[in-house]
């Protein structure tokens, strides 16, 4: 990987791998090139002792530096908007939040998350199912940490004596040297027991070596008690922690790896950690100690009972239920055909096998004999139970997710089709075919429609599914074709029925392209009358008349004018105010805010009907407000933005003017327009009856060279303009790069998160606000802001504070001088500042505070630049 930007294929994902020559562990002079080859190189390995489970991620984003002066950190579990759909992922509810945690399934995404400089990759001991749901732990792990005194030889010693005792429970251990001090002890489990249940054998093994072994072990945290000993750490069988994943990097300043290692080695007494080209070379030559880690393990019946080897529990050996494949890393199925698999216990507790010819077994993947490598397959079933309907089943993991179609596949993609999921089914189901007795669950015949293998798109553990399904010759799908499934069920639905979650299916276009629900309709409403029909729960109410529109505002993106080069693009000018989508219908004119608040009370001047076509239609557009100089004026907009009252509204609407901008067009007279391209919604937005002495105005398209129109648009001192591909669809909710903000001044969105009192005349108020910005579900610091505010505004601040007053800091990482007098407050405000710069440890470097942003919520803020 030469040079410092590349384009590369894997796995038949393509990526852009930049900075390649930027050294990422400056003792060593490990560059991020070296980092992106290693995961590549051991990603065979690697990915088996990950797949299925939701990755945290340490990242270093500019490498670990050095002694003196360490690279920053930051630890990550969410993933951020811009993460490519294909990226595997699972949404884990917590009790404040939803995150969404990758998974490391594939090559394609390893390489992802080391070019986001993750150089840690930290998992559970569980995995998740195909619809997201944790599953019980498939192994156990023991963290053997050396306190002062004490080092590897004494963690080996301490292993040997761990693996002596779960010998006698039928479990292999496999040690890991972490890459950090000690050692991590896995051995694999065959997933009939929970969490809790594996954490307090795990805690009654260390109590156990503790006992034989004091003058050794420790079972403690405290550090008094660790000096010269080994801490067993049996808490990372907690279902809420992870360990750092085996052949993950280290962010230590040299590039060790938590490494696998046989028991020979740890009997020698050079042992020592490994570094990043010694486990390269392990790999190449075959050596993978962990995969029977990998492939499953035993069962844990007792508990050592602190009698040391002589006197512990009792257990049986089984066969492991995480067995992940090879090449592939689609595994999940047993070594005894799924006739044990947990994610089966609901399909086995239905059926009676010896009343049904219906498969109990679940094969492993098998191969494709045309492209000789291992895909994904799938089949959809004519079921004639006591009503007709479709079984689509997609293999996933080793199981097949299902759903049931009342109304068939979709064959076009104006209808969606209501999808009801139910429960997995075994592997040998591919190939099902006859009549299921009366008196059976799903009695009735089942013949298989079509058969054949799938691309997967995107797979979002229980909330939506990409796939590109290749069915058989003469087969009802007719050759190729791409569906997309949604679920659209409450949570609280779903938490009652997992097995009935509610989807919708719906055909796309081999580009990707779904057609949308029309304009104002809610999701799943044509499937309303259906799902009435069916056994299943109810849909989600529609949304009134009053809801918030299906279509959300396309997000525009930071960029240069190098950006443009090779592509058609049109250039507006960027208006200094906020979004607004314009929904037109019989009855009014309603203006709704980028986060779907409806604002129009707030602009009575921009809703009268005279001033807009009379067609039914969707625009976006920007409302400004213009200052004495003619120019957009956003700090002159905010005493328009707070208001709702009429009489308020009035008397400010005479002070401060609004216009609204237009710029696109995303439906007219019930047609959705956002599959168009730029060029087209330009035509038809122009072509619409605009009636003139108005507040409402056409964004006008700038017919210059870029260089012209940025130079013209600095000398006028506005804030920059905007540049948009002619070729563009409307990405509704998504931030698109075929839209790019060439701005002058550098702004950025923040999010509030404490304050700190002023001094002198300001000492009853607020002097500057601790502000931050959302990174993997932590608040990331940058910084505090005290200029740009009135005194009236900082004394109106300190009211809205007392408000949102919380105990402790919102941030990850705020410096001890910060946080000295600071108080802290809930993070559920956004504001703007200016900026001269990001300095080397991410924080803004003089910010000027430019004014509250009502219409956004402190989910929608992301990092601009730096």
């Amino acid at each position: 990987m030469a040079g410092s930007r590349e384009r590369v294929r894997i796995q038949g994902r393509e990526l852009v791998v930049t900075n390649l020559d930027k050294v990422m562990y400056p003792e060593t002079g490990t560059t991020k090139a070296d980092v992106l080859s290693y995961y590549t190189a051991v990603a065979p390995v690697l990915i088996p002792a990950a797949v299925n489970r939701p990755a945290t991620r340490k990242r270093w984003v500019n490498g670990v530096g050095t002694a003196e002066a360490p690279g920053e950190m930051f630890f990550q579990k969410n993933l951020e908007d811009s993460t490519p759909g294909w990226i595997p992922r699972a949404s884990i509810r917590h009790k404040e939040r939803t995150n969404q945690y990758p998974l490391v399934n594939d090559a394609a995404t390893l390489v992802w998350l080391a070019q986001m400089g993750s150089l840690e990759i930290h998992v559970p001991q569980w995995r998740v199912d195909p619809h997201g749901n944790p599953m019980n732990p498939d192994r156990l792990v023991l963290d053997l940490d050396p306190g002062e005194g004490a080092g590897l030889a004494e963690c080996a010693e301490v292993a040997r004596l761990a693996r002596a005792i779960l010998k006698d429970v039928g479990l292999d251990l496999v040690p890991v040297t972490s890459g950090s001090k000690g050692i991590h002890l896995y051995a694999g489990l065959d997933g009939t027991q929970g969490s809790e249940q594996i954490s307090e054998f795990a805690h009654e093994l260390a109590r156990a070596l503790e006992a034989d072994h004091p003058d050794l072990a420790v079972s403690d945290m405290k550090k008094a008690l660790r000096t010269g000993k080994v801490l067993v750490d049996w808490s990372q069988n907690n279902a809420a922690k992870t360990t750092i994943v085996p052949y993950s990097l280290r962010g230590r300043l040299r590039p060790t790896v938590a490494a696998p290692r046989t028991w020979r080695e740890l009997a020698s007494p050079a042992l020592r950690q490994l570094d990043y080209k010694e486990v390269m070379r392990r790999v190449k030559d075959g050596k993978d100690p962990f995969a029977g880690v990998s492939a499953g393990g035993g069962h844990v019946q007792g508990h050592p009972d602190g009698g040391g080897s002589g006197g512990h529990g009792h257990g049986t050996g089984g066969q492991g239920t995480s067995g992940h494949g090879t090449s592939g890393h689609r595994g999940g199925g047993t070594p005894d055909g799924g006739r044990t698999d947990p994610r089966l216990e609901k399909y086995r507790s239905m059926r009676d096998p010896e009343g049904t010819p219906e498969p109990f077994s679940a094969d492993r993947l098998r191969a494709d004999p045309a492209a000789g490598t291992i895909r994904e397959r799938f089949v959809i079933q004519e079921h004639h139970a006591s009503r007709l309907h479709f079984d689509f089943r997609l293999e996933r993991d080793g199981v097949l997710v299902s759903w049931a179609l009342p109304k068939g596949v979709p064959v076009t993609g104006a209808q969606n089709h209501l999808a009801v999921q139910t429960e997995d089914h075994p592997m040998d189901y591919l190939d099902f075919e006859g009549t299921i007795p009366k008196g059976q669950y799903g009695a009735g015949s089942v013949s298989i429609w079509d058969h054949g293998y799938y691309e997967c798109d995107k797979w979002i553990a229980g909330k939506e599914v990409i796939a590109t399904l290749t069915g058989s010759e003469g087969g009802g799908l007719g050759g190729t074709k791409r569906f997309a499934l949604i679920r659209t069920s409450r949570d609280s639905d779903a938490s009652q029925r997992p097995e009935q979650a509610q989807w919708l299916i719906h055909l796309m276009d081999r580009k990707g392209h779904a057609a949308p629900p029309a304009p104002g309709a809610a999701a799943g409403s044509s499937t309303r009358k259906e799902a009435q029909e069916e056994d299943g729960p109810p849909p989600a109410p529609s949304p009134s008349s009053d809801a918030p529109p299906v279509f959300l505002p396309m997000l525009a993106s930071a960029g240069t004018p190098a950006d443009l080069r090779g592509l058609d693009w049109q250039f507006e000018l960027k208006w200094d105010g906020v979004r607004a989508l314009i929904i037109r219908d019989a009855d009014r004119i309603r203006l709704i805010s980028r986060n779907g608040n409806d604002v129009s009370a707030s602009y009575p001047e921009l809703t009268d009907s005279a001033c807009w076509p009379e067609q039914d239609f969707t625009a976006d557009g920007e409302i400004v407000a213009v200052g004495p100089s003619g120019r957009p004026d956003f700090g002159l907009l905010q005493t328009r933005m707070k208001l709702t009252k009429a009489a308020d509204v009035a008397r400010a609407r005479a002070g401060t003017p609004v216009r609204l901008m237009v710029f696109d067009l995303l439906s007219d007279a019930g047609e959705d327009l956002r599959r168009l391209p730029l060029r087209k919604r330009r035509v038809r937005l122009e072509q619409l009856d605009w009636p003139s002495g108005c507040p409402v105005h056409l964004s006008e398209v700038l017919d210059d060279d870029v260089e012209h129109i940025l130079e013209s648009a600095r000398e006028l001192g506005l804030e920059g303009i905007m540049a948009k591909r002619l070729d563009g669809r409307y990405v509704s909710g998504g931030r698109s790069r075929s839209w790019l903000k060439l701005k002058f001044e550098r702004t950025q969105e923040v999010v509030v998160g404490g304050w700190r009192p002023g001094r002198g005349s300001r000492n009853s108020s607020v002097g500057s606000v601790l502000v931050g910005i959302p990174d993997g579900g932590t608040l990331r610091y940058v910084g505090r802001v005290g200029s740009g505010f009135s005194d009236r505004e900082l004394t109106e601040l300190r009211l809205q504070m007392d408000t949102l007053a919380r105990k402790t800091s919102p941030f990850t990482d705020v410096p001890a001088a910060d946080a000295s007098d600071a108080h802290w407050v809930s993070p559920e405000l956004v504001g703007e500042v200016t900026f001269g710069e990001w300095t080397g440890g991410g924080k803004l470097r003089h910010p000027v505070w430019r004014g509250w942003r009502l219409d956004k919520n402190a989910d929608d803020v992301v990092a601009e630049s730096g």
